[in-house]
Parts: structure tokens; sequence; C-alpha cells
């Protein structure tokens, strides 16, 4: 946890279910969950607030409550042709990585105590697991040598595992190990928080945006834990792509009774890109234009400012969006796309383009430093180790890369050993993009100190191998070993003080095109076709950046249009108030291989250097994630389409996310629906 806000073991109440309480230490896996089946627990049922509904009803909000403010938001709504206003909701989102949190805990002499964690941030679990075993930092050491998967879900959530299994092995004077269960795992690390977007928007009849109020609501769950920077990026994103003149938004992160919710690829940007977007296509529907139009014409320019005050000093958004649009041939496919419709009743398709800028940095100022540490031997073989985490994503492999191109030798010369909090203190979690800019950057300056060492013995002796130069070295007495450290320039934001500082060193753009096909009878969709334009700058590694691409892609077209948490709450009155219905793959459906666009292209924007990232590198964890949602537009376009054909009826309705095959079968309005609902009738949800 960010704030000590939660217990190790709950003590006296109980506020979300799924909290731990106690621990049971066996000699297997099967003795420890039999013993604790046979525990009897009895609790006594108090109110409890659930979705944000409930929070809003209630006023249950924690007291962080930041907002940003640009330009006058009243004279532009005064300004403005056509107002709009509304409610949008966006669902969680589960992790569902491979790997559930696992940890072993062994208790050495001296009171020393080393933790094998799975986790994304090494330094918080040796500092919590530390402080529930009173030991000071120093006894305590992380190890991590990869995870089979975390996207944010065990940046803070994984420390508790670990801190649980460090009071029982030095308890017991024994090693002990917890390995969850999936079922276990999902229903107490919580996911992707659970926003709703009320919005205000005006616009011009050319559909020039003019104003926009958005107040944001997030689940936060029974503590704090990161949603006030999760809601801080959202605040940051809310712009979209676009130059808004007049924009108010306001965050608010609502108390609940459910499992406290964390970091997830995004961090609270795909929600307030989403938000922008929906408020994009009401507009048009009310300009009776397409929702392109809009987007393309606000599209910022090189040198605009954000509604934060961050100048862009790149934008290469309209060369992109420009580029989509011709090699996909957007406009011949429109009309294919009315074409089609029109022939066939049952069958819709719909095609979206939308670009996405994401800001590159932590947040916390604080946290944007990295440290590593370099090892030359004899043999001209190198040791890096540094303090970012391998979880799947090739950040080792990129580590390795800038070793061996700082050395010019051979990858295979260079090994990367586990991260651990005895070789580099302090590090900051594997997170927000920046691992490869941060590492990278703090490996660089650790070869560089040895370069510069050997710098004089290798003007002395040209043409020498690397081998034969740190032979030389060694024997000359020269330190082979550097540590190197990096803190990243230009960023620190104050809520306090706007207009102080900037959150963010860069931004990483993206722009995607994407058709869809859903079936109006049974709501099921697919993807024909999706193009994605990313601009990555000098990738490190275009290999490993396009397949991070793709999974970014299909994971974020999951939690538009497939994922959904579910608790139970007012609107879900079959499930028992407060449980997490959603436990498993039986009834929690990730994204597979059918869900695969049957035409993927993706391309890396050439002659786009930045400046401001390791070897004039982008970063691209995030930053695709939200162009998987050009599919939950698309499929919109798609439905629209359905209700016209059926009723005549082309007015704005909104659809939540994710927009699964119930909710598209119920937006498709027909006289089936009509039975039984209205034309705006909303299928429940837990938000």
């Amino acid at each position: 946890p960010v704030n000590i806000d939660e217990e190790l073991f709950r003590i006296e109440t109980v506020t979300s279910t799924g909290q731990p309480i106690g621990l049971v230490v066996a000699e297997s896996h099967n003795i420890a969950k039999e013993a604790a089946r046979k525990i009897k627990v009895e609790y006594e049922d108090l109110p409890a607030i659930i979705s944000i509904a409930d929070a809003r009803k209630a006023k249950s909000f924690w007291k962080i409550q930041h907002e940003l403010k640009d330009g006058d938001v009243e004279k532009g709504f005064e300004e403005a042709d056509v107002i709009v206003s509304g409610e949008i909701r966006m669902a969680g989102q589960e992790h569902f990585y491979l790997e559930t949190n696992a940890s072993l805990a062994v208790p050495g002499e001296d009171g020393e105590l080393t933790v094998y964690a799975s986790t994304q941030n090494p330094e918080k679990t040796q500092k919590f697991t530390a402080s529930c075993c009173s030991l000071p930092n120093h006894k305590v050491v992380c190890r991590m040598k990869r995870m089979g998967g975390a996207f944010g879900g065990k940046e803070t959530r994984s420390v508790f595992i670990s801190a649980a299994a460090g009071v029982a092995a030095m308890k017991l004077k024994k090693p002990v190990k917890i390995v969850l269960d999936r079922d276990e795992d999902m229903w107490i690390t919580g996911t992707r928080h659970p926003f709703v977007g009320v919005y205000k928007a005006g616009a011009k009849k050319d559909g020039t945006l003019v104003a926009m109020d958005v107040d944001l609501y997030s689940n936060a769950g029974y503590s704090t834990d990161l949603s006030e920077s999760v809601m801080d990026r959202a605040l940051f994103h809310i712009d979209g792509s676009y130059k808004i003149p007049n924009l108010r938004v306001k965050g608010y992160l609502c108390m609940t009774n459910t499992t406290t919710n964390t970091a997830f690829r995004g961090f609270g940007g795909p929600q307030g890109i989403f938000v922008c977007e929906s408020i994009v296509e009401h507009l048009a529907a009310e300009l009776r234009i397409q929702p392109e139009i809009i987007r393309h014409k606000n599209l910022y320019h090189k040198g605009d400012l954000t509604h934060f005050g961050q100048e862009l000093h790149d934008s290469p958004l309209r060369r992109m969006w420009d580029e989509v649009v011709a090699e996909t041939d957007y406009e011949k496919r429109c009309m294919d796309i009315e074409k089609f419709n029109a022939q066939n009743r049952w069958i819709k398709r719909g095609i979206s383009i939308c670009t996405t800028k994401f800001g590159i940095s932590f947040t916390a100022k604080f946290l944007n430093q990295a440290g590593a540490l370099v090892h030359v031997y004899k043999d001209g073989t190198v040791l890096v180790t540094h303090g970012g985490t391998e979880m799947g994503q090739g950040l080792h492999t990129k580590i390795v890369q800038v070793a061996a191109r700082e050395f010019e030798i051979p990858v295979e010369h260079v090994h990367v050993s586990e991260t651990a909090t005895d070789k580099v203190p302090n590090s900051s979690p594997t997170a927000a993009s920046a691992s490869s800019d941060m590492y990278g950057m703090a490996v660089l300056n650790a070869c560089e100190q040895i370069n510069e060492r050997l710098s004089q013995i290798r003007q002395a002796n040209p043409g020498l191998s690397f081998k034969e130069l740190v032979v030389k070295a060694y024997f000359a007495r020269v330190d082979l070993s550097a540590h190197g450290f990096y803190a990243t320039p230009y960023t620190g934001y104050d809520f306090n003080n706007p207009g102080n500082g900037v959150p963010f060193n860069y931004f990483t753009y993206g722009a995607a095109c994407t058709e869809v096909e859903i079936d109006v009878l049974t709501g099921d969709s697919r993807m024909i076709r999706a193009d994605v334009v990313m601009d990555l700058g000098k990738s490190l590694n275009p290999a490993i950046d396009v397949g991070q691409i793709e999974g970014g892609f299909l994971q974020g077209f999951g939690w538009s249009m497939i994922e959904e948490p579910v608790w139970g709450c007012n609107e879900l009155g079959w499930i028992r108030e407060g449980d997490c219905f959603t436990r498993g793959p039986g009834t929690y459906k990730i994204p597979s291989s059918d869900d695969i666009p049957f035409e993927f292209n993706i391309r890396l924007l050439d002659h786009s250097p930045n400046a401001r990232a390791i070897h004039s590198s982008r970063a691209v964890g995030e930053p695709p994630f939200f162009l998987g949602a050009t599919a939950h537009f698309a499929a919109r376009k798609a439905i629209a389409a359905a209700r016209k054909h059926a009723t005549s009826d082309d007015s704005h309705f909104i659809v939540d996310s994710p927009l699964s095959s119930e909710r598209t079968r119920m937006a498709c309005v027909d006289k089936i629906t009509q039975r039984i609902c209205s034309k705006d009738y909303k299928p429940s949800m837990f938000a």
C-alpha cells in the first residue's frame, strides 16, 4: 500500500469480503487448506457501500479530490452551438496473469530474511515485510527473477502476500511459501478501477470542441492504495488527443466495501480517454456528423499546450491520422460498410478511427529515479543488475542491448541477473511504461563510467578486443564495476500550484482503425480488421515492441468489449451483497485467439526520434492499450445501423463498457427487445 491504511490481518472490523484475518501454516498445501476450512468465524452484518452509485448517494469519498482547470468553461458553453450532457460507466478489469501471487520467505541467521516474490515492487516488498516482522530494512532482502505476468496487479497488491509469509517464517524459523489459488487471487487482490464519467460538453456546428466539464468517479475500494495516482492520470488524459480550450475536470475516489482496486496497464489513462471519446460520439450524433470529423478537426498540433499546461514538443497525431486513413482505404470501406448494412438485416458492420496520446513518467515525481549495477569480468563478459523487474515484457532483453551497444560487444556476452534489493536499493516499481527509459539510462550511466576509466588504456592500445582491454585494465588496477543512476528530468506536477511543473517527460502517440461485425440477434461480435500505427521513436527492439502493441491492443479490446468483474450490489441483486462473483475463468472471460482480428496490421512510425529517452526511443507498454477500444466505437456504429434499420431512430444512445454480447444485443433495438424493455434500457453492471 501507498498509504498506511490497511491491516495485514483484520483485527476487529472486516471492511470487505476477501480480507485476510489470519494464516494457517502446515507441511503441505492441502493440509493447510483443510485446516482453514475448519475455522469458524462469526460476523456481524454492517451497512455496506458497494458501487459508485452507492458511494455517490452516501457521499462516501476519500478526502483526496484533485481538479484541473483550463480556460473559462462557462464562457465556452455560451459560445457553443450544441451542448450535450450524459453519463458513461466503465467496469473494472481483472489482471488474470498466468502466475498467481506467490512468495517464499526463508529465514536466515542473525534475524535475516530472504523473500522470493512474484512482484513488480521489490522495494515495497522489502519495506513492508520488514515492518510486519519488526525488522530493519537491511535485514530483509527481496529477490525477483521473473514473473508470469503482472499488468500492474503486482505493483502493490503482491506485498501483503510476502509480508504474511515473512511473519510466519520468522515466527516458525522455517521457510514458508504462499501461492494463491486463482479464485483467491481474483477475490482479494483487486482489479482495474471501475469508473463513471458525468459530463457536459459543447461544440461549434463544424465540430470544433469549445468546452468540456467532467466529474470522474472511481471505485477505490476499502483503502486508498494507488487510487489517487490512478485518478490523477485519468484527469491528465481526459483531453484524449484533442485541444479543448475550456476544460474542467474533477476526480472523486469512492470509498466502498469491496476489495481495494489497484494499478492496471494504462493506470487511469484509458478511462479518461474513453470518457473523452464517448463525449465526441455524443456531440457527433447531435451535430449529425461522423465522430471522425470531430476527432480529426481537434487533434493537437506541435507546440499546443495541454489543459495542464504542458507543451507538446512533438505531435505526429495529424500525420498518423492521415497515414492510417490512406493505408486502410478508410473512405471506400465506409461506403462499402454502408452498402453492406443496407443489404443485411441481422449482420451489421462498423468502422472507427481513434488516436491516443499517453504521458510517460510516474506522476509522483520521486518515483522517477532508477539505479543499476554493472560488473565487467576479466573474460570480457558483463553482469548487469538493475531495479526493474521482468514480467514477460522484454525489459531485460532491452537492457542487455543497451549494455552491449555501449561496450561494443555481442549481446551473448551480457547477462542480466535477478532483481534484488541488496544489489540495487530503493528501486521504483516496474510500472508506468517507463522502465526501459529509466533503467536503460541507469545502465548506460554505469557503462559510460567504466568506459571512461578504460579510455586511456584504449587510446594507448588501439585495436584491442574488449576482452584484451579488460585484462589490461585489471592489471592496471582499474575499477571494472560501476553503480549507475538516472533521475528523469522535466517531471513534477503540483496540484496545489497548477502551472508549476509538468507531469510527463514526453508522450507516446498512436492511431488505429478497426472494423467490427456484430450479430444483431445474439450480440456476438468479431474484429474483421485492425490497423495500428505507433510512434515509438527509434525502437530499441521492434520485435518486442510489436508484441507489446499486439498484446496491449487485445487487452484493451477485452476491457472495452468482453471483460467484466461482477460484485453483488443493488443492481445485481441475484448475487449476495459484497460477494465477488467472477472468481475464475468460468465466470470471467478474457480475449482468446479467436478474438484476434482476421487481418491485423501493425506499423511503427518512421522518422520520429525522441530526444528525451534512451537512444531516441519511446515507451511502449501502456500506450497501445486504449487503441483496442476502437473496436468498441466501431461496434457502436454497427449497433447504430441496426437501430436505424429497425426503428429509423438515429438519435444518440449510450452503451457502457464493456460492450458485451448482452449489451450489444439489447442496444440493437427491435420488436423482440421492445417487448421487454425501452430503447434506452441499459443492462445492469457493477461499477
